[in-house]
């Protein structure tokens, strides 16, 4: 649905139909009060121990479905009224970025700006080629930067090329920090796969998340249950789920299955690229450490892995970053490798004298150290991660 509002302004607001957002509405006050169906202090029946415990254990879990619940429809409330502000171009960039791109074969269409957070504007725009060919959306931004002299970038999720047939593009401000990651794994001798795993997510907003999950054990069990986490860390993320929720939904998954052997480790880099800075959540992982020229800080927490308890409390480690700083992600078969615990402080001293400046170089020859320092042998699964970031 368009409206109007302010016509000085001609501001146009879109949001989702009276009628879905009725539904929705009608969805979250549905879960809402299932939640608090399950919630209540603890009231125990029976007097003896056995049976308190188990009636406390109940308690436990619907406690945390209450708090899944109240989640789900918190974010039923949210895009129920969540509302898209566009405010249209000004005639005369509008004209002369349509006129520039006609000339370059690119029809462009509705050009609108879309307000985001600190006062930045992205782009929303409708374009096509008009002789059948295919032109990158990068350069097509390249363009536009250019006439509008700010510089712009297809967002994550719009499509890589400009077609024939008319797309949506949104074209974000160019974020004042650039982030290259770089992956080195070695797989535990005699196992066919690596039990670790990780994965790097780009948000629409300026964002870049890594993740590395170590499984329990090694091997192919050890493998999927590590793929596992990191495949519903994703999903809840993309689905609205704030960080910690997201990583309480998974802990709840593993911990209802109460397997004792399942218990894979949970590590979270979250990078604002528009703000450069970073919050590090720790689930049971080994030292993350940061680089900043010779010095080299360890960033370690002591909670335990995934699904030992019902509910994890995890306080993110935030810190501002600088142009040229590392952040080194590994699991724990790297730290075995150098003698544990004191080998923590082995690693901070090779990190600090390192000089590759590529993170795929530098997590490459960290593996390399790690595997000379094991005398060749792989005895557990090794993964190191490096995360550089720039300013642009």
């Amino acid at each position: 649905m368009i409206r109007r509002k302010g016509e000085e302004k001609e501001l146009q607001t879109a949001q989702v139909s009276d009628l879905c957002r009725r539904r929705l509405l009608n969805y979250a006050d549905s879960f809402f009060e299932l939640a608090k169906s399950y919630d209540g202090e603890f009231e125990p029946e029976q007097d003896s121990r056995e049976t308190v415990l188990l009636e406390h254990r109940l308690w436990e879990n619907r406690r945390i479905i209450s708090g899944h619940l109240s989640e789900v429809a918190k974010i039923m409330a949210e895009a129920a009224s969540e509302v898209l502000a566009f405010l249209p171009m000004e005639g005369k960039k509008r004209r002369i970025l349509v006129q520039a791109l006609a000339e370059e074969g690119i029809r462009v269409e509705n050009p609108c700006y879309l307000p985001r957070e600190d006062g930045r504007r992205a782009i929303v725009l409708t374009m096509n080629t008009r002789k059948g060919e295919k032109v990158p959306a990068e350069d097509a931004a390249d363009m536009i930067s250019v006439l509008l002299d700010k510089r712009f970038v297809p967002s994550v999720s719009s499509p890589s090329l400009v077609e024939t047939v008319p797309q949506s593009f949104i074209l974000e401000e160019e974020a004042g920090f650039l982030v290259l990651t770089g992956f080195s794994k070695a797989v535990k001798e005699s196992e066919p796969v690596s039990g670790d795993n990780y994965a790097v997510l780009e948000a629409e907003k300026g964002r870049v998340t890594v993740m590395l999950s170590d499984g329990t054990g090694s091997g192919e069990r050890a493998a999927r249950d590590s793929e596992k986490v990191l495949d519903l860390m994703e999903k809840m993320l993309e689905a609205g789920y704030g960080m910690d929720a997201a990583i309480n939904m998974v802990n709840t998954a593993l911990f209802v299955t109460g397997e004792d052997a399942n218990h894979p480790t949970l590590d979270i880099c979250d990078i604002d690229l528009y703000q450069g800075s970073l919050q590090l959540r720790k689930v049971g992982g080994a030292v993350t450490f940061l680089k900043r020229s010779q010095d080299v800080e360890q960033m370690a927490m002591g909670n335990l892995p995934l699904g030992i308890f019902g509910q994890v409390e995890v306080e993110p480690v935030c810190k501002k970053l600088q142009d040229g700083d590392y952040l080194i992600m590994v699991s724990d078969g790297v730290v075995d490798a150098f003698g544990g615990e004191e080998g923590e402080n082995t690693m901070l001293s090779i990190i600090a004298g390192i000089q590759d400046r590529n993170p795929n170089e530098m997590a490459e020859r960290l593996l390399r150290i790690a595997l000379h320092a094991s005398g060749g042998k792989i005895q557990d699964d090794m993964t190191i991660g490096v995360i550089g970031i720039w300013e642009t």
